[in-house]
């Protein structure tokens, strides 16, 4: 992707410097609209993660839809690229998204909601990658990260379904969520068109078996597949 890359639905150019994507992300933040989500009612989901080759010059942005009854897979899709933007803690997204939007757009089924890896409103600027995606996009997302980037939590209870909120002073960021009995907690937080609440019962929907929801633990092992030549890349 190239720095001039066009922001879908804003018309500006993809910021090329941190101080220029700090601005987009105070800007758009204001765009977040929770909304209630019915987790029960949810049919077809898509996990989005990236994976970094181990010299960072090449990533791969997977996207695999499943059903939301079966966790089984409908479509795939990869994009493999060079990251255009630096590593900056809380500017991600401008890493990511280029190639991430890319493989969205080549799938021809449209999830109910997206799950990424990584946070919402549990964010600096109250913006992270689920929030861009969910924005740019106009759909349903969500975040669901394996650490805490902002705020503070009490470990929440052993059993699964057991939940803490996640706070910075008096507002909440999002939940500590335990999906399985005794393993450590996942990080939910709202991303757009979702409320915690929803978001919290779809994460465990989708969390049969393992710590992370199947969609983006199978994105993660697509894009790793990829990285290491296992399976071919579509771009």
């Amino acid at each position: 992707m190239s720095g001039d890359l066009i922001v879908p639905g804003v018309g500006d150019p993809w910021p090329a410097d941190p101080e220029a994507a700090r601005a987009v992300q105070e800007r758009l933040a204001g765009r977040v609209r929770p909304e209630a989500l019915e987790a029960d009612a949810v049919s077809v989901v898509a996990g989005l993660d990236v994976t970094y080759a181990v010299d960072e010059e090449r990533l791969v942005a997977a996207a695999v839809v499943m059903t939301a009854d079966t966790l089984e897979v409908v479509e795939t899709s990869v994009v493999t690229a060079r990251p255009r933007f630096p590593y900056v803690p809380g500017l991600f997204a401008f890493r990511e998204l280029p190639p991430l939007l890319e493989a969205v757009d080549r799938l021809r089924v449209r999830p109910d909601v997206y799950v990424c890896d990584g946070y919402g409103l549990a964010h600096p600027r109250r913006f992270g990658l689920a929030c861009h995606l969910g924005v740019l996009l106009d759909r349903p997302a969500l975040g669901v990260a394996k650490s805490a980037f902002v705020g503070r939590t009490e470990a929440p209870a052993t059993q699964r379904g057991a939940w803490s909120e996640l706070r910075e002073g008096e507002e909440v960021l999002g939940r500590a969520l335990r999906t399985r009995e005794g393993v450590k907690p996942v990080y939910v937080s709202v991303g757009h068109r979702v409320d915690l609440e929803g978001a919290t019962r779809l994460v465990l929907r989708l969390t049969p078996r393992y710590r992370l929801p199947e969609p983006i633990r199978r994105a993660d092992q697509l894009s790793r597949g990829v990285l290491a030549g296992r399976t071919a890349s579509s771009g």
